[in-house]
């Protein structure tokens, strides 16, 4: 057992002093009338009464330890170490289009929007513990949802986020390796847990063509983040951004409808599992045997304070 404020223990001088006061004290002497009947010494009775005077100082004493906080070991956690995984989603006007045969309860087709917020729901859910973040791009980036374990952040984005929300004038087309290295800049300020970078997209990128595409790749290992991206579409993927993944350490993923996709992001929570920290010792309260300590005392007290009396009368 461990104290949190053991700084108060020298506190507890003051009720034993006064507690060996009180045992020790002669206190005043009483005149009493005598009928020369022979009088007994009483020592039950004067040993009961000076129990009952130390209740107070015992209560005091008992008050200090609870301030003190007392704590005591609980059984050993095994926290996981946090991954700090930011969710780049390409949110052109191309994700609107109709993905696999799902049909949503509105009558209106499951398109790889949906498909891609429903696939991020289900694997935020398996990663409890980890930070997640989510930034929306095309030839822009915005960081919609900072690096949190608040799952609901993501999940309460859908409808501000979706193809459309934005004017398409100035929100359209897809840049990858722009939304890639600004999501790296960002995951570079977390500096515990490991790093990944999931990227969402169903397009082609011109910035992400012959030497970009190695720049990229460097610049992802040096920053120690991983990349996985989940090509949302039917068609072959970009052998460019495929050469980034392999160079961070990740994979590029194909997916052509809803099963794809969320079978993508299993494999995904397989390939990188969450990591165990080493044993931490848990402090739990233990508050609760002074607290009826207290209690006790502070009965005792009330109930000597009717009888346990040095007044005659």
């Amino acid at each position: 057992m461990i104290f949190t404020y053991p700084l108060l223990f020298p506190l507890l001088a003051l009720p034993v002093l006064l507690g060996f006061w009180s045992w020790f004290a002669r206190g005043q002497q009483l005149a009493l009338p005598l009928d020369h009947a022979q009088a007994r010494r009483g020592r039950l009775l004067q040993v009961a009464v000076r129990i009952a005077n130390l209740a107070p100082y015992s209560l005091l004493a008992a008050a200090l330890l609870l301030l003190a906080q007392p704590l005591e070991e609980g059984p050993p956690s095994h926290p996981t170490q946090v991954t700090n995984i930011q969710i780049a989603l390409d949110t052109s006007g191309s994700m609107n289009e109709a993905f696999g045969d799902r049909v949503k309860a509105d009558g209106n087709q499951f398109t790889r929007f949906d498909a891609a917020m429903e696939a991020i729901d289900q694997f935020t859910q398996r990663r409890e513990g980890d930070a997640f973040g989510l930034s929306i791009f095309t030839r822009k980036v915005i960081h919609w949802a900072p690096l949190t374990t608040d799952l609901s952040a993501i999940r309460l984005s859908t409808p501000f986020v979706r193809p459309g929300a934005f004017p398409l004038e100035w929100w359209d087309g897809t840049l990858i390796g722009n939304a890639i290295l600004t999501c790296a800049d960002l995951l570079e300020e977390r500096s515990e847990g490991d790093r990944m970078l999931i990227l969402l997209t169903d397009g082609e990128s011109s910035d992400l063509q012959g030497e970009l595409a190695l720049q990229a790749g460097q610049k992802l290992q040096e920053k120690n983040i991983t990349l996985y991206a989940i090509s949302v579409r039917a068609e072959s993927y970009s052998e460019d951004l495929s050469r980034v993944c392999e160079l961070s350490g990740g994979r590029l993923f194909e997916s052509g409808d809803v099963p794809a996709l969320q079978a993508v992001f299993q494999e995904i929570d397989q390939l990188q599992r969450a990591k165990l920290a080493s044993a931490q010792t848990r402090w739990l309260q233990f508050d609760r045997p002074f607290a009826w300590a207290g209690l006790f005392l502070l009965a005792l007290q009330q109930l000597a304070a009717l009888g346990l009396r040095y007044a005659p009368w």
